[in-house]
């Protein structure tokens, strides 16, 4: 048994990272501290104001662990490792990770190329970047290849020189072959240069070139020539044009700024290169209502930084942040040279700040409207579920359905749906193993026998991270009425749980029509979110379950459901098949019209009609 206030006298006065435990031993809290005994005693101490998010995470805390560093800086480094890997729930987490593509020029080979990058390496390369825009990027790539003619194959020159026939790039025109030695070194390294020039926001030679070309083209009347040098100059100046003069210092920066309501916040961050905005991005943070901003963009810096490869040389903020010195010191050793995390007062600066504070508030205003209506198709419709059942909560849902049409195999689907949101991770898909035909009830009593028992068991291992099978649903939904709610209520009775279960009742036509529980039909408004949320849970466990069944016919195309029929041999299966044309159409059809079928008698087709026709009482 840990004992808090116990292990509290424990504590060294020495720095490192502090991990909180809830009573399932999930992390819910990363943390540092410069002394490990006054940080972590201050949240058992009943006197201090913590704060409500903070109060609630300690009811919530069953025990906690340390880690000592030898310093803040390592104490912090370690915080982020462990915040990006555990995601706390208590931590102020951004909501996704971005990564950001880059140009890189390969001036380490001795034919370069400029590709597409994801990622930053401490090679021979250059890059340039990051941008916001993958599309961007490659857009601008191509641009660069066509106007200096560079290689874009993978051969290694010069030791490929020659061994090849040039690729079709070189005979349209776009390259002019170093892979045949048609072009030397020297001045293939000068068009590389000319590219990097251009990577820097040095536009203007290319724009005389191109314009050069065109005019003299459009004099000798080569109109197609002409027209091609007229795209590449249309296309440098939309780059050109994409690139907002911000600072005359020529500086990389990054300029971030947040805004907040009740339960969302929204980073906004500019990225200036070489003295120029490039591009910029927001992010989502889950934060809480008493978080400041200081607090938000703390935890942002470490996060955002822990991930992304580039590191400017200045970070220009919103207001300054509790660790900003050992932030400078953490993202200057990453760097490679100092970082400088400032709060512009006047001038230029602070009116960059302004603008992505303005930015960061349109977006969370825009999406305050959207957010809602995700919530109201989702957490919204299970509360309105949850109503006409007269549940008090309902987040996990489960359904269950069933499929065995036009297949000699039976097969079970279960869909998961949480907070109104499926969690396909959860799904399941089962083989019938016990059933031969098509029987709908004795198939589902398999599915749910098999899934529950396999809970209990997983629960009875007391693992400290559970299956999927363990988690039990708030709700079981059957695919089905009364028969199969019935079912559902027989296995969980077996095994000694109580589980409510409703019946996703359709109508003639086949469409959604109201919920069965509790032994009576509920109907349920076509317009509601609640409608709809229940429409797509059943459309959802039947897509699984026929696309599983598919999958499994699809590996036996030469088995038929009539070769599995008692008395059924190849000669009368396929005069059934080419009377009727389809297994769906021999299903139903009457007695009288099996028994008439060529080599066919009554007693076969007596048979084939009990087959399909095979139901359980479960009423």
């Amino acid at each position: 048994m840990f004992d808090i206030q116990e292990e509290l006298k424990k504590l060294p006065a020495k720095p490192g990272v502090y991990i909180m435990h809830d009573a399932k031993d999930a992390i819910i809290y990363v943390g540092k501290a410069v002394s490990l005994r006054n940080r972590v005693r201050q949240y058992f101490q009943t006197s201090r104001n913590k704060g409500p998010k903070i109060e609630r995470m300690v009811t919530k805390i069953r025990r906690f662990e340390y880690i000592v560093t030898d310093s803040e800086l390592e104490a912090l480094v370690l915080e982020c490792n462990l915040i990006k890997e555990h995601r706390p729930k208590y931590n102020t987490m951004l909501k996704d990770d971005k990564t950001y593509p880059y140009i890189k020029v390969t001036v380490g080979e001795e034919f370069p190329r400029v590709i597409f990058s994801r990622t930053m390496k401490k090679d021979k390369s250059r890059y340039f970047g990051p941008y916001t825009s993958a599309g961007a990027v490659k857009d601008t790539i191509e641009l660069i290849v066509k106007l200096y003619k560079l290689r874009t194959c993978h051969r290694v020159l010069p030791r490929d020189i020659g061994k090849e026939r040039p690729c079709l790039n070189y005979h349209i025109k776009q390259c002019k072959a170093p892979c045949q030695g048609y072009i030397g070194k020297e001045e293939y390294r000068a068009q590389i240069n000319q590219a990097i020039e251009f990577l820097n926001g040095n536009y203007n030679p290319v724009l005389s070139m191109l314009e050069e070309r065109m005019n003299e083209a459009a004099e000798r009347l080569d109109f197609e020539a002409a027209i091609e040098q007229r795209e590449l100059l249309n296309s440098v100046k939309q780059v050109a044009q994409k690139q907002k003069i911000t600072s005359g210092d020529g500086e990389d920066k990054d300029v971030i700024a947040v805004a907040t309501d009740d339960r969302d916040a929204v980073v906004q961050v500019f990225f200036v290169r070489g003295g120029k905005l490039i591009g910029r991005d927001h992010f989502y943070l889950r934060v809480a209502p008493n978080d400041t901003r200081a607090a938000i963009l703390d935890s942002f810096l470490k996060q955002f930084y822990s991930g992304t490869p580039f590191i400017p040389r200045e970070i220009m903020l919103q207001e300054a942040v509790e660790d900003s010195e050992i932030i400078e010191e953490w993202l200057g050793g990453r760097r490679g040279g100092r970082v400088y995390l400032r709060v512009p007062q006047r001038g230029s600066k602070e009116k960059l700040v302004e603008l992505a504070e303005k930015n960061a508030l349109m977006v969370l205003t825009q999406d305050r409207e959207k957010i809602k209506r995700e919530e109201g198709r989702t957490i919204g419709a299970m509360k309105e579920i949850a109503g006409l059942l007269q549940m008090e909560n309902v987040v996990r849902v489960e359904a269950f359905d069933i499929s065995n049409i036009s297949g000699f195999e039976s097969v079970g689907s279960m869909v998961v749906y949480e907070k109104g949101k499926p969690k396909r991770s959860d799904y399941r898909k089962f083989k019938i193993k016990s059933v031969m035909g098509p029987d709908d009830y004795a198939s589902m009593e398999e599915v749910l026998t098999r899934r529950f028992t396999h809970g209990m068991e997983e629960q009875a291992e007391n693992k400290k991270e559970f299956g999927s099978f363990s988690r039990f649903p708030d709700l079981i939904m059957m695919d089905g009425g009364k028969g199969q709610v019935n079912v559902a209520l027989r296995v969980l009775e077996q095994l000694g749980l109580q589980i409510p279960v409703c019946g996703m009742v359709k109508d003639d036509n086949h469409r959604t029509r109201g919920l069965y529980f509790n032994n009576e039909e509920i109907g349920i408004d076509r317009d509601s979110e609640g409608f709809h949320l229940i429409t797509r849970i059943q459309d959802e466990a039947h897509r699984f379950a026929i696309e599983y069944h598919r999958s499994l016919r699809s590996k036996q195309q030469v088995h038929s459901v009539l070769d599995d029929i008692e008395g059924i041999g190849d000669k009368r299966r396929k005069a059934l098949m080419r009377r009727f044309k389809s297994v769906e159409a021999v299903r139903d059809a009457s007695l009288e019209e099996l028994a008439s079928t060529e080599s066919m008698n009554m007693g076969a087709a007596q048979k084939v009609y009990e087959f399909f026709h095979k139901s359980q009482s479960l009423i």
